[in-house]
């Protein structure tokens, strides 16, 4: 096998040169991919059939309606960021790999005029009452040069809590686009400076020591016994780190299997499941049994995420809270499904337990979260080195949207205290987060989704 193949599979990458794909009786293909993506999840008191009943037939249809609306479906985003860590400025030329921005014209006013406020209310008045209130509540006593470097420290406080390099959207740089326009699939993007985007994440973001090689690595032919050996012996919170990593890189290599450019003519480009792209990713032989744990680890950043949205509810349960896109009643509309969804969310009975991460020593643990912020963040940034734009806008939305994920969860006591009505000072989600957020779950969710298919298509091959 290639070096490196098993990290080939995300934002775009295209498949590596594989064995072909080996015939059997029917069935067999189906049990080679999903035999071990059943039951019990490891470091969780769930099993992956809940969740497929719960995702399929409740969430998956009302999620997939909430992200059509205007206020979910335009994204602001920087793509000519240059990449911080290493001179390669090389960009995709194939046609698919390319991102149609908007024309200022077809983003809604609302959207265009506030683009992290939510009412029409805070498009006038709430920032500038905010600044105001929390430079009074420095010391009026103070110049005005010395009570604004306070609220400047104040922000830089508030970024302490970030888990993402958030671009910024008042950038020359920064352009909205249409989600729905510019699905995330299968573009062709391959070769070596993909490579190094994947190798970069799991070789130095993922606490893995140097020593210890991941499966399928070249010259490494253990089954990954040494590495899952060291897995399991490392603390939960870097254990769960890197099964979040491995399971957002699953969950973008079944988009990709699910929209596959099967037919491109003059005439026209046809998109579809390509099974045999999906087996070289997950078939349990192919991979030398990767796969089925790269799928396991996909429930597992479900289970995350779906605890996200479950917590959050508080704050946009707020009667001030709006999706403002400048539609009074299609935005009250949205709001409704948006706490419908919230609401389905909390009702899950098989919860992740996020109380044991960073627990203990209270000054270890303080270390701890540190590095797993700095981790995370590190690889947000590297979003900014893909050379497929497609991909870097999808890698930079659902990293961002991770990233959200993890603030809301080490945010608990903030969220608790959030006020029925008026602002809240103490937790706050822009609307770049809250797009992010549910985009990234929703393609989570699209991933649980696409396997009963892949499953189904599967069970009936010869």
């Amino acid at each position: 096998m290639a070096a490196g193949a098993g990290l080939l599979r995300a934002l775009g990458l295209a498949a590596l040169l594989l064995p072909a794909v080996p015939r059997g009786p029917p069935g067999g293909a189906e049990r080679r991919c999903f035999c071990q993506v059943t039951g019990h999840i490891d470091d969780c008191t769930c099993d992956v059939e809940t969740i497929d009943a719960f995702n399929n037939y409740k969430l998956f249809p009302r999620l997939n309606k909430l992200l059509e609306s205007d206020y979910f479906r335009y994204y602001k985003v920087n793509l000519k960021k240059p990449c911080p860590f290493w001179n390669d400025n090389s960009h995709c030329g194939i046609r698919d790999c390319a991102v149609k921005p908007c024309p200022t014209d077809e983003v809604p006013d609302g959207i265009r005029s506030a683009s992290y406020k939510y009412s029409e209310e805070a498009n006038n008045h709430a920032e500038e009452c905010e600044e105001a209130n929390r430079l009074g509540a420095v010391d009026e006593s103070l110049s005005k040069e010395t009570q604004r470097a306070m609220l400047q420290w104040t922000r830089h406080d508030d970024s302490s809590d970030s888990f993402c390099e958030a671009d910024d959207i008042h950038s020359p740089d920064a352009e909205y686009v249409d989600l729905l326009l510019n699905p995330e699939r299968y573009t062709g993007y391959k070769g070596p400076d993909a490579w190094k985007i994947w190798n970069s994440i799991y070789e130095e973001n993922c606490f893995k020591p140097q020593n210890v090689k991941r499966p399928l690595a070249p010259g490494r032919d253990d089954g990954g016994h040494m590495f899952y050996k060291w897995l399991k012996g490392v603390c939960i919170e870097k254990r769960a780190f890197y099964k979040l990593i491995s399971g957002l890189h699953a969950s973008i290599n079944i988009h990709l299997s699910a929209r596959y450019l099967l037919q491109d003519t003059w005439s026209e480009k046809k998109w579809g499941p390509n099974v045999t792209e999906f087996q070289q990713r997950f078939d349990e032989v192919l991979t030398r049994g990767e796969g089925p744990r790269r799928l396991k680890n996909l429930y597992f950043l479900y289970l995350i995420e779906l605890r996200a949205l479950s917590k959050v509810l508080p704050f946009f349960e707020r009667p001030g809270f709006q999706l403002y896109t400048g539609n009074k009643s299609h935005d009250a509309e949205i709001k409704n499904l948006l706490l419908e969804i919230l609401h389905l969310a909390k009702s899950f009975p098989l919860h992740f337990d996020e109380n044991s991460f960073f627990a203990g020593n209270k000054k270890e643990a303080a270390k701890l979260k540190e590095e797993f912020r700095l981790h995370f963040k590190n690889i947000t940034r590297i979003m900014d080195c893909v050379g497929c734009f497609k991909c870097r806008l999808w890698g930079k939305l659902q990293t961002q949207g991770l990233g959200t994920v993890l603030k809301i969860l080490f945010s608990e006591n903030l969220i608790g205290k959030i006020p029925e009505s008026g602002p809240s000072y103490g937790f706050r989600l822009t609307r770049q987060e809250i797009v992010a957020l549910f985009n990234a779950f929703g393609r989570v969710s699209t991933s649980v989704r696409e396997l009963e298919n892949f499953r189904n298509i599967l069970r009936n091959m010869q």
